[in-house]
């Protein structure tokens, strides 16, 4: 039980880190939303959102599943299920600060493995997030600007996930900002 709790330690700690793309990340991806939908079959969709999804783009090498959910109560008592079962941890606190959605992880070996997010159906959240990777899915250019940019700042803010992903804010906002 110690080594899970320092491996758990770890992985929440664990520094932001580029990898070059990984084929079989896709793998990873179905094999886990199988077990999502088993396990949880309120959910709407399940979709490979993230770096992860865009094949031949770099990225931390953490699966990011976005999951569709009808209400916040549904997604509340998924967190409570997924992380009592289902191989997630979460953090409340994190929680209680996200409007729309909420967030879970797994891990392995002290290393992020799957960000789960429960994002309500049709929300803002659910539609931006599905746009920017096919986004970075059909345009290439895009794509590597974006990949630099992961790079840049992984150098920049690799110990701070917070400050790394808000750094990519601008970027992502202006990538899937309709055209025009």
């Amino acid at each position: 039980m110690d080594g899970d709790v320092e491996s758990e330690r770890h992985a929440i700690s664990e520094a932001v880190s580029i990898v070059p793309y990984d084929a079989a990340w896709p793998t990873r991806f179905i094999a886990e939303r199988d077990r999502l939908a088993a396990l949880a079959p309120e959910l709407i969709a399940i979709e490979h959102v993230g770096s992860t999804a865009v094949p031949g783009l770099a990225a931390k090498a953490i699966i990011d599943i976005m999951a569709a959910v009808a209400s916040l109560d549904v997604a509340d008592l998924l967190v409570d299920r997924l992380t009592a079962s289902g191989g997630y941890i979460t953090s409340a606190e994190f929680n209680r600060t996200l409007r729309n959605r909420r967030w879970l992880m797994r891990h392995a070996g002290g290393r992020r493995t799957h960000h789960l997010h429960l994002v309500l159906a049709g929300s803002p959240d659910w539609t931006e997030c599905i746009r920017f990777r096919d986004v970075l899915r059909q345009d290439r250019d895009v794509s590597e600007q974006y990949a630099a940019l992961k790079h840049r700042l992984a150098a920049e803010f690799g110990d701070d996930r917070d400050a790394y992903g808000d750094a990519k804010t601008a970027f992502i906002a202006s990538a899937v900002r309709p055209a025009g």
